[in-house]
């Protein structure tokens, strides 16, 4: 564990476990979480003898609380910071939600020479709200009514969410956690609400359709069919079709959260893809 220090003076807190000498396996959080939502992915891997790495975004987890430049360039210009910093070459990158904005971005803003495969889990690309050019994606309205929601009482909200559609656990047959739930919400309380307030803007208006075309390296597209929070046939299909190299993998009934729920599944097809 340590800090790195980007161009814009933010410290930009990353994990980095294992071997030196092993295939490197790169994960990137989802908002408005932290590196330690990859617990059940990062302990799996370094036990099969990888090196695993990652970082908290901006204004998330351990990293520093700026209250500016919450948006996608610093986002990937951060992870370059780390993977610089570490010296990390032929890395497989795995983003979950905005993390898989995060990846797609970083990979086509900073190129392929320090990546060998990526991978993005429910992810946000290629654009979240409707556009004229996104027929299909969701009201402006949608994240506006989050951003009021998070500004009246981010406590509150931070429960609501993993309690109700991050993990499904608003649906009939659900048995809710309440660990995974308090995991989800004390990450959430950890970071700055000024970041996660702007970042709601990032996930959702940031178009990623030329990123996702520039990319010529193996990519997995992993996306749960009964995601409630970035909804399957507007994300998972439409950027397995944009990207040159890319399969997609569909997951009956997972939910968003299906890293966390259903780490075992996940963790196998991961593996699968990496050593394949």
């Amino acid at each position: 564990m340590g800090f790195v220090t980007t161009k814009d003076g933010v410290e930009i807190f990353y994990k980095d476990w294992g071997p030196k000498d092993a295939q490197v396996v790169y994960f990137h959080h989802g908002w408005p979480l932290s590196s330690d939502d990859w617990d059940a992915q990062m302990l799996f891997f370094v036990e099969k003898g990888f090196r695993v790495v990652a970082h908290d975004r901006r204004g998330h987890g351990r990293s520093s609380q700026v209250w500016d430049w919450h948006d996608m360039d610093h986002y990937a210009d951060d992870t370059a910071a780390v993977v610089k910093h570490l010296d990390l070459k032929g890395a497989v990158h795995v983003g979950h939600s905005t993390g898989g904005g995060e990846v797609v971005h970083y990979i086509a803003r900073h190129g392929e020479d320090r990546v060998s495969k990526a991978v993005i889990i429910a992810a946000v690309p290629p654009i979240m709200v409707k556009t004229e050019s996104n027929p299909g994606g969701l009201p402006k309205e949608v994240f506006d009514d989050l951003q009021a929601q998070l500004f009246a009482n981010r406590a509150h909200f931070y429960h609501e969410i993993p309690a109700g559609p991050f993990y499904g656990y608003n649906r009939p047959d659900a048995k809710p956690s309440q660990g995974i739930i308090w995991n989800w919400w004390r990450q959430g309380m950890m970071g700055s609400a000024k970041a996660h307030y702007d970042g709601i803007v990032a996930f959702s208006q940031t178009d990623f359709t030329e990123d996702l075309k520039k990319i010529t390296i193996p990519v997995l597209v992993m996306h749960g069919d009964d995601d409630q929070i970035v909804p399957y046939e507007d994300s998972g299909p439409l950027s397995a079709k944009l990207l040159p190299n890319g399969t997609l993998k569909t997951y009956s009934g997972f939910s968003h959260g299906m890293p966390t729920f259903n780490a075992d599944t996940i963790n196998a097809d991961l593996l699968a893809f990496i050593q394949g």
